[in-house]
């Protein structure tokens, strides 16, 4: 039975760049994954893009191509990402002119374009599913309307002969699922198979999480060699049966517990994980260890596909204004209260307009209140102050009333900072299929 080999190359934007280029170098991989694009993401590339139309794609899409790319090149290994963010074809572009820069101009390069719907969401009544108001009430707050594309065009792209497939937002488990599609020749409709898929790209997905990153809790699960934690690689067969690995002396684990976490990650019902390309089906998963560092999973299945494509909406929901100073020496602990009591009044007594506030002790009671930190002094406290605004302005004064404790407020404060800025919020709709257009566009180095 043919099988392939995928390595995980990232699992966030900022992740690691050193075990993509350890799976390109020593996994036997033919396929190398970088999943680089979270929710809010997109919007904060379109956000980049309005200022200069040549950005918007991942801020590490240089540093990891000049990585990889020539041993990826060297070995035949192709490379599957949503680096593209909010602008796919300059992220192409600029793989083009890496390549040709790194002496490699034969290499193909897709971009996948048609998941900015923007134009067909906004100023209509679609739903937003997680309050109650539409695209029309988000009005001109809105930023970004990207739709989770499938597998589908990135398969396409490898089958004209891609070498890098560079797409916008897409169903991170779809990468993975392209690869597969287009080296077993799988039918767009046979869900069984493509729910299992999905099955294996929702594993890979996370990068250093199934390997025993995000799993690590010392004492209770030890993991060994975090620092150098190795990136999964699946091997895939062509009736969709998985084996997670990583390269053999890379740092962590791949074990039926660190898979089983992963398994459950951010899925809601595993009978309906909905899904571009199919809903799938995680009740019947199997996992098993079968050697040190390999899990065998089975037993995906999937029903048909939904008639909408989730669309991930960015838009300007409001603004944070925030202050910090430290107090450190004896009474560290009361000087620190009585701060957070003169900007509490200051920001009453000034009439700054927030809809929301925080006052904080970081070290004492900033994330589970007074509560459990009540019987703690310790020698060294920060006073945090946030507070949330409609506009700028009034986010500017709530840091501005946190640094003038420097003189008048509590002796021997120090180290004060302050900021503001939008917040950039996603909320969801469902847009009807045809309504999507995906497409790909080469790139010649």
């Amino acid at each position: 039975m043919r099988s392939i080999r995928i390595g995980s190359g990232a699992g966030y934007s900022g992740d690691r760049i050193e075990p993509a280029v350890e799976l390109a170098e020593k996994g036997n991989i033919q396929y190398l994954v970088f999943e680089c694009l979270g929710e809010r993401t997109v919007a904060l590339a379109q956000q980049a893009r309005m200022k200069n139309p040549d950005s918007g794609f991942d801020p590490l899409l240089e540093e990891r191509m000049r990585a990889v790319l020539p041993i990826c090149a060297a070995k035949g290994i192709k490379i599957v990402t949503n680096m593209g963010a909010a602008n796919p074809e300059a992220a192409a572009r600029k793989t083009a002119e890496i390549a040709k820069a790194m002496g490699l101009p034969k290499l193909k390069i897709a971009a996948i374009v048609g998941d900015d719907v923007l134009d067909a969401c906004k100023g209509s009544d679609l739903p937003v599913l997680e309050f109650d108001s539409t695209m029309r009430g988000l009005g001109n707050k809105v930023l970004s309307a990207n739709a989770y594309l499938g597998a589908e065009p990135m398969a396409a792209a490898l089958k004209d002969g891609a070498d890098v497939v560079i797409t916008g937002r897409a169903s991170d488990p779809a990468l993975f699922l392209a690869p597969m599609i287009h080296a077993f020749g799988w039918s767009m409709t046979d869900w069984n198979l493509l729910g299992q898929g999905i099955v294996v790209g929702h594993l890979l997905e996370c990068a250093g999480q199934i390997t025993g990153g995000y799993f690590a809790d010392p004492g209770f699960k030890d993991v060994e060699g975090l620092a150098r934690l190795g990136f999964p690689i699946g091997e895939v067969s062509e009736d969709g049966t998985l084996v997670v690995t990583k390269v053999d002396g890379s740092g962590g684990e791949v074990s039926a517990r660190t898979c089983k976490e992963q398994l459950l990650y951010e899925v809601h019902d595993p009978r309906r994980y909905l899904q571009p390309d199919v809903v799938a089906d995680f009740s019947q998963v199997r996992i098993e260890e079968i050697g040190k560092d390999r899990v065998r999973v089975t037993g995906g299945q999937g029903t048909q596909r939904p008639d909408t494509l989730k669309v991930s909406v960015g838009y300007v929901d409001s603004y944070i204004g925030e202050g910090q100073i430290s107090y450190a020496g004896p009474n560290a602990v009361a000087r620190g209260r009585l701060a957070l009591d003169i900007v509490r009044e200051r920001l009453k007594l000034t009439g700054v307009a927030t809809t929301e506030t925080r006052f904080d002790l970081i070290g004492v009671d900033s994330l589970h209140g007074q509560s459990l930190g009540a019987h703690s002094e310790p020698y060294e406290v920060r006073v945090r102050v946030t507070g949330r605004t409609d506009t700028l302005r009034e986010a500017v004064r709530i840091g501005n009333e946190v640094e003038t404790l420097y003189t008048n407020g509590p002796a021997g404060g120090g180290g004060a900072t302050k900021s503001a800025r939008d917040v950039v919020a996603v909320a969801s709709v469902l847009l009807p299929r045809a309504q999507a257009a995906p497409s790909v566009r080469f790139v010649e180095a």
